[in-house]
């Protein structure tokens, strides 16, 4: 009775072994697999933006593609990115095509303030939030703003004319009339042009939208604002540096090109080439990789669901929409070494290779 008892014992000690091993060698699988699945599902859900830009027709929007790309990029997420060359109906048609693609997170670079609300419209639909860079989108409810402080950049502008030329004739040359940034380039101005204008020290003689931004059209203004004033104008103050740009040819035309000071913004090399020269008195400094960096850091974190805080907000004619802003920077002649060629945004080489 005894012998059987011990055999019984042995043989359920045997069975509590076997299925101890059994049920760990399956928790150990599952734990591979579960790691697996994991791995799997880390590599299907990684992060991807899409980035719907206006234009890739200027310098600056090429540099703005390339670094945002490199940033988005090197915080392990994905971009894909699209552009409208001025053409509303294909900038939210292009949208459309990176919403049904599952993007997580939408930035819109917008060509038309306006329009461009159909966008945020359809993405907020999809469940995607939508970042609006450089330029406002008006009248939606965008998730988050991030761009320069684009009014600063006017007052910048004025501010550098005023102090050469502190009364006279100015001509301004405007940037599209669709662009909520060329507003805000105008309203800067403006701030500190009117007091002198309510004095009588400065007439603003021509005042014109510069129509998509093309650089042809500001040429053509400013071959009227000279017939308009018999060839006779004290200062020009141009809403980016294309527009600065042909502004200068058609001064050039007339004899006049380095002896009537110019503002432009956007610190393009061909304009940095002109201050250099002396044909362009001033341009603006906004550093695009701080921008494109910093967008590219929100954007990432929005799309993984992070709460974003800004201590900022810019009404768009819908609601006060979270904002965050960087601080412009005037460059002349004589700080371009220590800005745009000291950030490496231009070569010494490039820029004075004229020189």
């Amino acid at each position: 009775m005894e012998k059987m008892e011990l055999g019984i014992r042995k043989l359920l000690t045997l069975i509590v072994s076997l299925t101890l091993f059994f049920v760990a060698s399956g928790c150990e699988k599952a734990d591979k697999s579960l790691q697996q699945d994991k791995g799997a599902t880390s590599e299907v859900e990684k992060i991807k933006i899409g980035f719907s830009m206006d234009t890739l027709e200027e310098e600056r929007w090429l540099r703005d593609r390339a670094l945002f790309k490199s940033a988005v990029e090197s915080l392990g997420a994905e971009v894909e990115i699209l552009a409208a060359n001025g053409d509303d109906a294909l900038q939210v048609l292009q949208a459309e095509t990176l919403i049904s693609k599952g993007v997580d997170l939408l930035v819109v670079v917008p060509h038309n303030a306006e329009a461009t609300a159909t966008i945020v419209k359809k993405a907020h639909l999809a469940g995607i939030k939508v970042l609006s860079y450089d330029r406002l989108i008006k009248n939606a409810e965008i998730d988050l703003y991030v761009s320069f402080d684009n009014e600063r950049v006017g007052e910048l502008q004025a501010e550098a004319i005023t102090k050469i030329v502190p009364r006279g004739k100015y001509v301004y040359i405007g940037g599209a009339e669709t662009d909520n940034n060329a507003h805000l380039f105008k309203k800067g101005v403006f701030n500190v042009l009117q007091p002198l204008i309510d004095k009588g020290e400065i007439t603003v003689v021509y005042d014109q939208w510069t129509k998509n931004w093309l650089p042809s059209n500001a040429y053509a203004n400013m071959k009227e604002a000279l017939i308009a004033n018999g060839g006779k104008v004290d200062a020009v103050i141009a809403a980016n540096d294309a527009t600065a740009g042909m502004s200068i040819e058609a001064l050039e035309e007339a004899g006049l090109a380095g002896s009537i000071p110019v503002a432009g913004q956007d610190a393009e090399l061909a304009a940095a080439q002109r201050i250099v020269e002396g044909t362009q008195t001033m341009t603006v400094y906004k550093p695009i990789p701080t921008l494109a960096e910093e967008a590219a850091r929100l954007a990432v974190a929005m799309a993984k669901g992070e709460f974003i805080d800004t201590d900022r907000k810019v009404n768009n004619g819908k609601v006060e929409v979270p904002s965050v802003l960087l601080p412009p920077i005037a460059v002349n002649r004589a700080n371009i070494d220590e800005t745009v060629i000291a950030d490496g945004f231009h070569t010494k080489e490039d820029v004075y290779t004229g020189d």
